[in-house]
């Protein structure tokens, strides 16, 4: 299978997220991912509609959703006229919840409330009726459009949440980290969550999420995304600890990052109170090796051949560091061309 990319926008203006969009597209991006926190960034959906306007190829949609802040009416109809103003390049990515819940003081969705969600989804984006809380719920129109019904994509960082993906969506989004043991686990969650569905690994696509910095200067790099990485340790090991292979002697400092992370400062860049939550250098080596992409552009190359190797083909990139236009187009030019077959 050949390599596919992506890139993931947090949409802080319109017209930056649209550049961005079209740069990656011209890059060689095969997936452009826009962030849904209200209370931080543009409407995705909204901004969705403008990028797709703005470019031809791309896939485009939001990376990722939540099951709390819209009712599944409401997003049907907004994914739906996304796919329609692109021509059928839309996907939706959904998860139970991080920044976007927090911060209007809510809390995510339970895996059993997920479910619910994505099968009522399911039914609304195929035309169809759903019952969703013991009422039938519909968006007729829907299934007069022209295009087919919008795949569904489940963020998941854990053993549960990869199962569930495995059995409902139509692909996964894993953010369990990018190291062979990693990818390992997370595949045999998924194919236990497909055999329960009736089907196999080959009927998911399935996607990593990768932080990203391309240089010389490792410790510079690391420094970058240190917001990033504080970001990854709140979100990938919420809920619980176990069966995400962490080392035992980072539990603490692990702990000490979920118990001081601010959604109201998340994904700030710079020196932000949560970047700052990243002290301990073990936690932040680790973290790095884990989850980020890092290095020279022959490096970064052979890094992602090594997570295709482990059986992740396509991998998610965030990449939120000061020059992120010089980064897109280094990873597109530099990069990519070493790693697509």
């Amino acid at each position: 299978m050949e390599a596919r990319f992506g890139i993931l926008e947090l949409p802080r203006g319109v017209e930056s997220a649209i550049g961005y969009a079209r740069l990656a597209e011209e890059a060689g991006f095969d997936y452009v991912g826009v962030a849904d926190s209200q209370s931080l960034f543009r409407d995705p959906f909204v901004t969705l509609g403008a990028i797709g306007q703005a470019t031809r190829r791309v896939m485009i949609g939001p990376s990722v959703t939540n099951p709390v802040t819209r009712h599944p009416a409401v997003m049907a109809g907004a994914i739906a006229t996304v796919q329609e103003i692109s021509g059928g390049r839309a996907m939706l990515g959904i998860g139970t919840g991080d920044s976007a819940v927090y911060n209007i003081n809510e809390r995510p969705r339970g895996l059993a409330g997920l479910r619910d969600y994505v099968l009522a989804l399911r039914q609304l984006l195929a035309g169809k009726s759903a019952d969703f809380g013991g009422r039938e719920i519909h968006a007729r129109w829907i299934g007069g459009l022209d295009q087919p019904p919008v795949p569904i994509y489940l963020s998941a960082e854990g053993p549960k949440t990869l199962e569930l993906a495995g059995e409902i969506a139509d692909g996964v989004i894993c953010g369990m980290g990018l190291s062979q043991d990693v990818v390992e686990l997370s595949l045999e969650h998924l194919g236990i969550g497909a055999e329960r569905g009736g089907r196999t690994l080959a009927d998911l696509d399935i996607w990593a999420m990768a932080r990203v910095n391309v240089g010389a200067d490792r410790a510079a790099l690391i420094d970058e995304v240190r917001m990033e990485l504080a970001s990854t340790a709140h979100h990938a090991f919420r809920f619980t600890l176990e069966g995400k292979l962490i080392p035992p002697g980072l539990t603490s400092a692990i702990e000490r990052v979920q118990s001081g992370y601010k959604p109201a400062h998340h994904e700030d860049l710079g020196e932000s109170p949560n970047a700052r939550l990243m002290d301990d250098p073990e936690l932040l080596a680790y973290m790095a090796g884990r989850f980020a992409v890092l290095g020279e552009p022959e490096e970064c190359a052979e890094q992602i051949q090594r997570i295709r190797a482990a059986g992740f083909q396509k991998i998610l990139f965030t990449g939120f560091v000061n020059d992120r236009a010089g980064l897109i187009e280094t990873l597109g030019r530099d990069v990519f061309p070493l790693c697509r077959n």
